[in-house]
């Protein structure tokens, strides 16, 4: 006789199809951020990187409180505050500023840091400890991405790699608090994602009439990459990058990013350049490393020679914190 625990092979081959779409989903938001530089230097205007930022929030932010009219509540007022700063408010000038510095590979390269990051972080915060296996493959995305965009040509600005690393802070911040802190109940991604587009657009407002002001030449170049840095860029790519984040654990979905100069790079080879051989090497050594951070070493192999998906560390449900502290408490059984 089965346990009622049991799963059925059907079952869990449909489990494991819905993480690999989960993932493919989370996927696209880095894989649309790896856009925004060469957008910055082809189409918008030169030194205005808080208008930037601010063009890519705000207006998404408003757009996805429209559509979901569902404002936060309680405590949730400063927490969609505190992730729009780290999220957007902080990460989108840096962001800009680092791509106007530096060429974007290197810009690129700073962020492929970010999974190493996250781990170190997720220790304190969430106590959880990725694998050997992961910080292993981790630190051979962030070589092999060194090797795609870092050359002898590669312009090492200070500053602009200050920027750059604050700007891949700010976001580490963001990807973790968002992973302890969830999400209401009954609130789905984009009302969170609109939520945050939103505060971090209202902190560059003033900052941005403040300090730069509006450019004085807006042609139609500009206005498209405005536009699509404020829609996939924005409220689409953060509408399934904070889906991603609740059903994920840190583990797998901070490597996604690793897509971000990946992508950089293929637009770049669009737009004329070319990859020598140690380019090439580094290309694959990222591509590998994506995949693997994926896998649950000790049991892929295992579980694919008895016929079955692999193993994986994904939850099938995204846990309530609320509820489970009515469950501890005894108020729920």
């Amino acid at each position: 006789m089965h346990s009622s625990t049991e799963r059925s092979p059907g079952s869990l081959r449909t489990s494991y199809a819905q993480q690999v779409a989960t993932v493919a989903l989370t996927a696209l938001a880095p894989a649309s951020w790896g856009t925004t530089y060469a957008v910055t230097t082809e189409l918008l205007p030169p030194g205005h990187p808080l208008f930037a930022g601010l063009m890519r929030a705000l207006p998404a932010g408003l757009l996805g409180l429209a559509i979901t009219r569902v404002p936060p509540r309680g405590d949730w007022w400063w927490k969609a505050a505190v992730l729009g700063v780290l999220n957007i408010g902080a990460l989108f000038p840096l962001l800009f500023l680092a791509a106007e510095r530096l060429p974007g590979g290197v810009a690129a390269t700073l962020s492929a840091t970010q999974p190493l990051l996250v781990a170190g972080l997720a220790i304190a915060v969430l106590r959880d400890r990725p694998t050997a296996w992961r910080w292993t493959w981790g630190a051979i995305g962030v070589i092999g991405v060194g090797l795609v965009v870092l050359g002898p040509q590669a312009r090492l600005d200070g500053v602009g790699v200050l920027v750059g690393l604050g700007g891949t802070a700010a976001m580490v911040g963001g990807v973790v608090l968002t992973k302890r802190w969830g999400r209401p109940a009954e609130v789905g991604p984009l009302t969170l994602a609109g939520w945050q587009l939103t505060a971090g657009g209202l902190l560059l407002l003033p900052l941005t009439l403040a300090i730069e002001g509006v450019p004085q030449r807006i042609d139609a170049g500009a206005v498209g990459g405005y536009l699509w840095l404020g829609s996939m860029g924005g409220l689409i790519a953060y509408t399934l990058w904070f889906r991603g984040i609740g059903k994920l654990p840190v583990g797998v979905s901070a490597p996604l990013v690793l897509l971000s100069p990946l992508v950089a790079t293929l637009v770049g080879i669009v737009l004329g350049e070319s990859l020598g051989l140690p380019q090439t090497l580094g290309f694959v050594l990222a591509l590998a490393a994506l995949l693997a951070t994926q896998l649950n070493a000790p049991n892929v192999f295992g579980r694919i020679a008895r016929g079955g998906p692999a193993e994986d560390p994904i939850p099938d449900r995204i846990p309530d914190p609320s509820r489970e502290d009515q469950i501890r408490g005894g108020r729920i059984r």
